[in-house]
């Protein structure tokens, strides 16, 4: 028996996916924030009778440990070694601001207050020829000094010759320091600020990762999993577990980072190469691009207050998820979140003492969801989420339903606005892509954001409501390898580069199963000569002169994308040097559905509130054969996630049970 279990820990519900033989089996269990491994063990428990934990061939996690410690700034007592002279790179960090016009704007709390900042004598240059040689003498004095958890250490220009900054870390392991972290293994790139801050980070969530992880693992074990432990990175591939724990900076977006990887994988089976994706949970909804079949990555991503310059995918965050309290501001205003119910006590309708109405409230009063039908041990309030409503319309000057009614309507503008920045404000025209929407609540509100923003249909897949857990079991595993190399194009010596990326390919080859057949993707981060960002380019293999002018053309190409223009006779400059390898993971091939009759799918009929009340029929998704096709208005309730289909929209069951849903408008 071949079985496959993934797990990915959001802020209400816990997902679990267990692919035994191509069978799919979903569980959702409530989160359990204070201890997040314990929800993991509960998931697993829940299904052990269809998916023995004991016969799991393979494992992977999706955590939101190292994203909460940031949104709560619970870190580690943490201390900075750097060079003389750069102690407060992170308190003066960059001259933006989030509000250009106040005069007086705030900068975040830095990562290691200036009392743990020690700096050291040392210099090396910007090619990395040493200017001042490192005394190890003081630095073992100094590493004695510090008294903290956790260490980073950022030297200048460490990347390009990390010789000081192993001998710093060497004279505190010695010390008795177990936790230290370098910028030249954590981010080798140039940029001072983000590299401080990136590593500082990384230090001061290390402990935290290390201490969830080893509990996670221990727990594993003692249910049986034999199968190694993987997490998802922010990038979309997942890592080993020794990984994570030493560079948990890089999990940041594991959760999101997930569903994308799986929406993706999801519009590529349906040749559907370019899509945008939506992902709304409990607590928020995630949009983010897919461009020829994958997701795009960026280095430019803010986690909380924090400018974070590692890989990630990049998703944009609103907050408006299922359980998001619908308020009016000072203003009298209708808002939606960011403030949400989260998992305890969740949505009114959940049951659970919850008095606040949420967008999952709005939907069970407008008759779109039926909570006495909720898996696991929620659900079963209707009423009490009519009261709440109430309550909202009161001070409104309407009824339950119309307050209902708007609360999704402003979840939906939100969600709306979020899309639009990732395709239309970056050269991108929404009516050619689809939308593929998942989460608890992303199927409920996807035909009306795809309405309000132009986009012509909507992939719902199979496990909707899990598909970050789903993203994990399609998502190869991967080390990236980096370092800046700033120099002039021209300066470029074709033959050193092929060495260099060779040398990052061998390095990594350890860092992927020996089981998995192994590809490794060479990228070059490029800019116009005085520019100060830059543009990441796929890389031919192996590299020499056609390569470099094709890597050139590609960067022109590629900046006109993305800022309208490009200006190919100017000079350019390579920045950095990079390598993804990839551990090529089969993805499971789950057992297409069953055949049937779409009119014995219907559950019930009911009245739903759309532009006026109509009697709606309520499809059981799983009853619904491929090739049905149903005529909106009409409700698809799944064990995992509920489908809106509304009045002129058109919905059809292709093959593999993705419902596509074809917009009216």
């Amino acid at each position: 028996m071949e079985t496959r279990l993934a797990v990915d820990v959001g802020g209400t519900f816990t997902d679990l996916v267990a692919v035994v033989d191509g069978t799919v089996h979903v569980e959702k269990v409530a989160s359990t924030p204070d201890a997040p491994d314990r929800a993991v063990v509960d998931g697993l428990e829940s299904v052990a009778d269809r998916a023995p934990p004991a016969s799991a061939d393979y494992f992977a996690h999706g955590t939101t440990v190292a994203t909460n410690a940031v949104l709560e700034r619970s870190f580690a007592e943490t201390a900075l070694v750097t060079t003389a002279g750069f102690r407060d790179v992170l308190e003066i960090g960059r001259q933006d601001r989030p509000d250009i016009y106040g005069l007086h704007g705030s900068k975040p709390d830095p990562v290691v207050p200036r009392d743990r900042r020690y700096e050291v004598d040392e210099r090396v240059d910007a090619r990395g020829e040493v200017v001042e040689p490192l005394d190890d003498d003081a630095v073992a004095a100094l590493a004695e000094e510090i008294d903290a958890d956790s260490v980073a250490v950022a030297l200048l220009f460490a990347f390009e010759n990390p010789d000081h900054e192993k001998r710093v870390g060497e004279s505190l392991r010695a010390a008795g320091v177990d936790s230290v972290s370098l910028s030249s293994s954590v981010l080798p790139e140039i940029r001072e600020y983000e590299r401080t801050l990136t590593t500082a980070l990384n230090a001061a969530l290390r402990p935290t990762m290390d201490g969830y992880l080893g509990r996670l693992a221990a727990a594993l074990d003692d249910a049986g999993v034999a199968a190694p432990l993987r997490v998802m990175g922010s990038d979309g591939g997942v890592v080993r577990a020794a990984d994570a724990r030493e560079r948990p900076v890089e999990t940041l977006l594991s959760g999101p980072a997930a569903g994308v990887r799986g929406a993706a994988h999801v519009a590529d089976r349906l040749d559907r190469p370019d899509a945008l994706t939506m992902d709304m949970g409990g607590t928020s909804c995630d949009v983010s691009l897919v461009t020829d079949g994958e997701p795009l990555v960026t280095t430019e991503v803010t986690v909380g207050d924090y400018p974070v310059a590692v890989p990630t995918v990049d998703v944009h965050t609103v907050g408006a998820g299922g359980g998001s309290i619908a308020r009016l501001d000072d203003g009298g205003a209708l808002r939606v979140g960011p403030e949400s119910a989260g998992a305890d006590p969740g949505p009114v309708c959940y049951g659970r003492g919850g008095t606040e109405p949420t967008v999952t409230d709005a939907h069970c009063v407008l008759g779109r969801i039926d909570p006495a039908a909720f898996a696991g041990d929620v659900g079963g309030a209707a009423e009490e989420a009519t009261a709440a409503l109430e309550s909202l319309g009161d001070r409104l000057g309407v009824g339950p339903r119309e307050a209902a009614a708007g609360v999704v309507r402003v979840a939906v503008a939100d969600t709306a606005r979020a899309l639009r920045v990732v395709s239309v404000e970056r050269g991108h025209d929404p009516r050619e892509f689809s939308l593929v929407a998942f989460g608890g609540a992303g199927p409920l509100h996807a035909a009306a954001v795809a309405a309000e923003v132009g986009v012509p249909e909507v992939l719902v897949p199979r496990a909707a409501g899990v598909l970050s857990a789903f993203g994990l079991l399609v998502s190869d595993v991967t080390h990236e390898t980096a370092r800046s190399r700033v120099r002039p194009w021209d300066d470029i010596d074709a033959e050193d580069l092929e060495r260099r990326f060779r040398e990052f390919e061998r390095a990594d080859a350890d860092r992927v199963p020996d089981d998995l057949p192994v590809e490794h993707d060479r990228y070059l981060d490029v800019r116009y000569a005085g520019q100060s960002f830059d543009l990441r380019v796929p890389a031919p293999s192996p590299v020499d002169g056609a390569a470099l002018a094709a890597v050139a053309d590609r960067f022109h190409d590629r900046h006109a994308e993305r800022y309208g223009h490009a200006a190919p006779a100017e000079p350019l400059e390579l920045v950095a040097v990079r390598v993804r390898t990839r551990g090529v993971v089969e993805p499971p091939d789950p057992a297409p559905p069953a055949d049937g009759d779409a009119d014995d799918a219907v559950r019930e009929t009911r009245t739903v509130r759309f532009d006026a009340d109509r009697e709606t029929p309520a499809y059981d998704r799983g009853a619904l054969p491929p090739g049905a096709t149903v005529e909106g208005p009409a409700i698809v309730e799944g064990p995992d996630a509920t489908t809106v289909v509304r009045p002129g929209d058109e919905l059809a069951v292709v093959d593999d049970g993705t419902l596509r849903i074809e917009v009216g408008r």
